[in-house]
């Protein structure tokens, strides 16, 4: 499996991170993702930056996933990807819109967010933005986070897979996410 440079993944986050406007910190980390996800077969990209018809929704990055073999052949077609370079854990309320995006595009079955510094809330008692994950989880929607520790431990394109099948279980056994 293809292998990731650490090298590179610090140089995205020092992008991100020495960015002067949200705007650039967010195309820095979508960039990341963009280079982490290349590196699982049958994955390319599709779309980044897209806004919708009535210009209400943009989607950061989006991929064609062909569910070959050795990807991941345990998810849909399309994943959607919402990047949040933020300096604290991202709050409920745009967890809650990464989910509308994916209920008002067919209501997609599957999405990542990589929030670098996490979520709001206690995954064990369901709080704040971890209430929203599993609520979508209940109308059938499986939102994974992935945050920067995790990214920054990754060495190649399996260790993408195993962390997403992680999530999946983690998600179906206790009804939200674990951090």
């Amino acid at each position: 499996m293809a292998r990731i440079s650490k090298v590179r993944v610090a140089q995205f986050f020092q992008r991100a991170d020495d960015a002067e406007t949200t705007t650039e910190a967010g195309r820095a980390l979508e960039d990341l993702v963009c280079y982490l996800f290349e590196k699982v077969p049958g994955i390319t990209l599709s779309k980044r930056n897209e806004l919708n018809k009535f210009e209400s929704e943009e989607i950061d990055v989006a991929f064609w996933n062909t569910q070959t073999g050795r990807g991941l052949y345990f998810l849909p077609n399309i994943i959607l990807v919402e990047c949040k370079h933020w300096s604290r854990p991202v709050g409920s309320e745009q967890v809650s819109w990464f989910d509308n995006k994916l209920r008002n595009r067919g209501s997609l079955p599957f999405g990542i967010l990589v929030a670098t510094n996490g979520i709001t809330g206690n995954a064990r008692d369901k709080t704040a933005a971890h209430d929203i994950i599993r609520g979508a989880l209940h109308d059938g929607r499986q939102i994974v986070v992935i945050t920067r520790s995790e990214i920054e431990q990754l060495t190649n394109g399996t260790q993408i897979i195993n962390l997403i099948q992680e999530k999946l279980c983690e998600l179906a056994v206790s009804g939200t996410l674990f951090l």
